[in-house]
């Protein structure tokens, strides 16, 4: 959506209205002859084969491994982010390396053959600010028959989300909080991120949901009842993580979740929930 004011991109609830040449707030979109690209398509900035759990994705394909890529920028700003030095920082601030869909996918192939990979999983920085390498990276991934595995903070337009869910066999979204006021905090969208994942759990995708829980945020058991009931009323045998907050980024002087919190609240999230699972522990 274009007009003397700059072009608007879509990508997210945010709308940033961007005169050409600028980035918007994720730093990862650019304006350009009155479009909106993904200035960080195939940039990378992290490689590695990891274990699936530590998506954290208990219930698909346990026990295996995949290759694991991330780039650059994040429309949110979480200030305890766990990957600050590439999500809250621009391509000419992190050091990259320029690749394409199909070198990737031969890539995760190779890796199949030789370390039993499965696929390609779109995580560390938001991958849904530069979706179009992922959808692009997910059909050379399923031309090769092999599994796509995203990790989202969810808070994409639906859009963009109907376009890539029937692509993605698998994903983690973070549901950051119960409600908008803890999603203005963080610089995010509530409903976006409901909505993406009860959109790829609708699609047929395996669906998790992570929560870190933030001393004096979203601690109390009445935050978990919410957070659980959100994800129960999708579907109740959605998995949900609830995992520990660590010092890091513009938090970093706090302390960690205590331990017995977490248990606690997973506790209160069995009410509602199928399986419930601690993490960072």
């Amino acid at each position: 959506m274009s007009d003397a004011g700059g072009v608007v991109c879509t990508t997210c609830s945010r709308h940033c209205r961007l005169p050409d040449g600028a980035t918007g707030f994720c730093r990862a979109r650019r304006a350009e002859r009155g479009r909106v690209i993904a200035a960080n398509y195939g940039r990378i900035t992290s490689l590695a084969l990891d274990p699936i759990e530590k998506k954290p994705i208990a219930f698909f394909k346990p026990g295996g491994w995949i290759l694991s890529i991330g780039s650059y920028g994040c429309n949110l700003r979480c200030p305890f982010c766990q990957n600050d030095e590439i999500s809250q920082h621009g391509g000419d601030e992190v050091p990259c390396r320029t690749t394409t869909p199909a070198e990737l996918a031969d890539l995760a192939a190779q890796l199949r053959d030789e370390r039993g990979n499965m696929g390609l999983a779109y995580t560390y920085n938001e991958p849904l600010v530069g979706w179009e390498f992922v959808r692009d990276c997910a059909r050379e991934i399923r031309a090769r028959g092999m599994s796509n595995v995203l990790v989202s903070n969810g808070c994409a337009s639906e859009e963009v989300v109907a376009v890539l869910a029937p692509l993605v066999d698998a994903a983690n979204i973070d549901l950051k909080g119960p409600s908008q006021r803890y999603y203005d905090w963080v610089g995010g969208d509530f409903a976006s991120a409901c909505r993406t994942i009860a959109m790829l759990h609708g699609s047929g995708c395996h669906v998790e949901v992570t929560t870190l829980v933030v001393p004096g945020r979203n601690d109390d058991d009445a935050d978990m009842a919410a957070t659980a009931d959100v994800v129960a009323s999708i579907s109740p045998d959605i998995p949900l993580h609830v995992t520990r907050f660590f010092p890091r980024w513009r938090m970093a002087d706090e302390e960690p979740t205590p331990v017995a919190t977490i248990r606690r609240l997973a506790d209160v999230a069995r009410n509602r929930l199928r399986h419930v699972l601690v993490g960072n522990c």
